[in-house]
């Protein structure tokens, strides 16, 4: 295929050319996806911040609320571990260590409903059949973001043995109040106050900006496909004009 324009003469094959569309088209496509996913991230951003600044929820509002409703609220106070429920999130990167998240049920009265409680990070060993002691106190001083997301994808069982503590690859908030004796709120608490373990959560992940910088970059690499793809066909143009 041949054309001229503004004075010049250009050469593509069809081929060429419906290869260029295309991965000018799909990066065009990652870039928009990643503002959408930026303006996503500042509109959970901002929710957040106006449920935080809320304050913080008691036993007594907490346990009157449906999981979509509390989520990304703040919860403070004090709980008792159900002893000897313990989970341990495998996999769990901090720092360059890999280790698990010790999840416990806690709850308020001996009738009040469970509530999941992500404390925070520990180590792994060496030995993966060896789990870390967990020095876990049976009264606990509560506060941190209650989070109603909280699983992803997962491949195979998600426990390996009975008994406890379990080691688990995704928290998966029904499974696991479903091996507790007594029922259990839809929700987990991120621990962010003083904690046997180390809190790491992150609500929000990538932030904004990071997602604008990622767009910006496919957006310059459709324009670097056309860029290529105009130059080779000019000079492919200006060889034909040569013959």
């Amino acid at each position: 295929m041949r054309f001229k324009l503004f004075g010049r003469h250009f050469g593509i094959h069809k081929v060429w050319l419906l290869i260029t569309v295309t991965a000018f088209v799909i990066l065009s496509k990652l870039g928009y996806w990643q503002l959408q996913r930026a303006e996503e991230k500042a509109i959970q951003i901002s929710q957040l911040e106006q449920l935080q600044q809320q304050g913080a929820l008691n036993w007594q509002q907490l346990t009157v609320l449906a999981a979509n409703e509390a989520d990304g609220v703040l919860f403070s106070g004090q709980g008792r571990w159900l002893e000897p429920y313990v989970w341990l999130l495998d996999n769990q990167i901090v720092e360059g260590k890999v280790g698990y998240d010790v999840i416990i049920p806690v709850q308020h009265t001996t009738a009040s409903p469970l509530l999941l409680v992500n404390l925070g990070w520990v180590a792994g060993g060496s030995d993966r059949s060896v789990f870390p002691e967990l020095a876990i106190p049976q009264q606990l001083a509560l506060h941190g973001l209650i989070r109603s997301e909280v699983g992803g994808f997962r491949l195979g069982a998600n426990t390996e043995k009975d008994g406890w503590p379990q080691r688990i690859q995704q928290p998966e908030l029904e499974q696991m109040v479903a091996q507790l004796p007594q029922s259990g709120l839809p929700f987990m608490l991120f621990q962010q106050g003083d904690s046997p373990f180390l809190p790491h959560y992150n609500a929000v992940v990538m932030p904004p900006e990071k997602h604008h910088g990622y767009a910006f970059q496919w957006f310059m690499l459709a324009i670097a496909v056309v860029a290529v793809a105009i130059a080779a066909a000019r000079r492919s143009g200006s060889e034909n004009e040569q013959k």
